[in-house]
């Protein structure tokens, strides 16, 4: 797949076949679903027809394209504004639909986005950065490790590699331990700050190495400067929102693992990857 930029989606968009066939382009080997010939031709309504047997096929009726009733078109534009982090609000205006649809529209990406991250799921290893962030806005109380109404994330960064997180009731030694255990391969080194919560990983098959965040926050390789670099990629992002529901913030969350996993990547194109399976 070429890098899909603004201009190229525009040729793309202008015309509802021509978005019909760039999907169908990327449909690893399709098929005729009853004799299996290669061979087809592009009908009206998204449907193709069997060179073979002749028979009509809709192959986007088993994508997640499907789950939305709009053109190929108002789709491939919706991804784009996701890719660009444009809110439903402004898609609304961009892609010419309802808020509600544009809403329903991201809340589909981001389903696949969490489903997809399930599927990869890999047990982190080599040298690993453990910490928690709070989320919520702004709120009055206490701050940090205590606060209140706060939903508590807790993340874990593979040095050289991908980010895990996952949003805990507390920070209590248990909770570090078995969200740490769910995605750190044993024998692993876990870099963290003193927070007593992750004493316990020295009993669970880590080698563990802490920081004190407030006298030195690197000291040479114990340190946990690439976790805290994720949380301000997060809540950068997250702030653009103006509130997030607590039912719907672990698909915002889990979308900024993702952004931050394929970063250097075309989004788009992973994202076209993603609604097609």
């Amino acid at each position: 797949m070429n890098h899909v930029d603004l201009m190229t989606l525009g040729r793309i968009v202008s015309d509802e076949r021509r978005c019909f066939e760039y999907l169908l382009r990327q449909l690893p080997d399709y098929s005729c679903p009853y004799c299996h010939s290669p061979d087809y031709y592009i009908m009206s309504r998204q449907r193709v027809r069997c060179k073979r047997c002749r028979k009509d096929t809709q192959p986007l009726s088993e994508t997640r394209f499907s789950l939305l009733k709009i053109p190929c078109s108002t789709w491939l534009i919706l991804l784009k504004l996701f890719e660009l982090s444009i809110s439903a609000l402004k898609a609304e205006k961009e892609a010419g639909i309802s808020y509600k649809t544009a809403l329903k529209g991201y809340d589909i990406i981001r389903h696949a986005i969490v489903e997809n991250l399930a599927e990869n799921d890999e047990l982190l290893k080599g040298e690993g950065e453990a910490d928690e962030a709070y989320f919520g806005g702004k709120r009055k109380g206490k701050r940090g490790r205590g606060a209140r109404n706060k939903t508590i994330v807790f993340g874990i960064l593979e040095r050289g590699g991908k980010v895990s997180v996952s949003i805990v009731q507390d920070v209590s030694a248990q909770s570090l331990m078995t969200e740490t255990v769910k995605r750190v391969r044993r024998g692993s080194i876990v870099y963290t700050d003193r927070w007593r919560g992750y004493d316990s990983l020295m009993f669970c098959g880590y080698k563990h190495l802490n920081i004190d965040h407030w006298y030195k926050f690197k000291q040479g390789k114990v340190y946990i400067n690439g976790i805290e670099g994720f949380w301000s990629f997060a809540k950068e992002r997250l702030i653009k929102h103006h509130g997030i529901s607590r039912h719907k913030f672990l698909y915002y969350i889990k979308e900024m693992e993702w952004r931050y996993n394929n970063r250097g990547k075309d989004l788009f194109e992973v994202l076209v990857e993603l609604m097609l399976h």
